[in-house]
């Protein structure tokens, strides 16, 4: 079941009582497609990842939380997590578990190294779509143990 990103992202809000950074959520929900789509083989969220100039972004994202800055971002009232299955929560609680302790500067930095899907998307030019080829291809590469190595984004 796909979910879109901004459902994702307030799962992330409720898991941190509501203390992270619109960035962080931005690269986290990436995370969390990508670790999806390599280990469920299908989509996690419903909308597209691109290529900005800070790494990879989902633009809906960015709009709905451009008005916090680089601040907090306390809730987001139109999504429910209720729909997230007991079983894709497993991929999303992992996720959590391995990247909450970056902030949104470093988990920038890892989602735009040479070799990314970010990286290889930009090289083609600016604000492109990240294909989902792209990004399972990398997730599934960095190994048969997922979200063993806290460097991978």
């Amino acid at each position: 079941m796909c979910y879109t990103a901004s459902t994702v992202a307030r799962y992330f809000i409720e898991k941190s009582n509501g203390n992270k950074t619109s960035m962080q959520l931005n690269k986290m929900t990436y995370i969390a497609h990508g670790w999806y789509l390599a280990i469920k083989n299908k989509s996690l969220i419903i909308e597209e990842v691109e290529a900005w100039e800070y790494g990879p972004v989902i633009p809906i994202l960015f709009d709905t939380f451009k008005k916090y800055k680089g601040g907090i971002v306390p809730y987001i009232p139109v999504e429910d997590t209720k729909s997230i299955k007991d079983e894709d929560k497993i991929v999303l609680d992992k996720v959590f578990d391995v990247y909450d302790k970056y902030d949104g500067l470093y988990l920038s930095a890892m989602t735009h190294q040479k070799g990314t899907p970010w990286s290889k998307t930009w090289r083609s030019g600016r604000n492109r779509t990240i294909s989902n080829d792209i990004i399972k291809k990398y997730y599934v590469k960095l190994g048969q143990e997922p979200l063993s190595k806290t460097n991978a984004a």
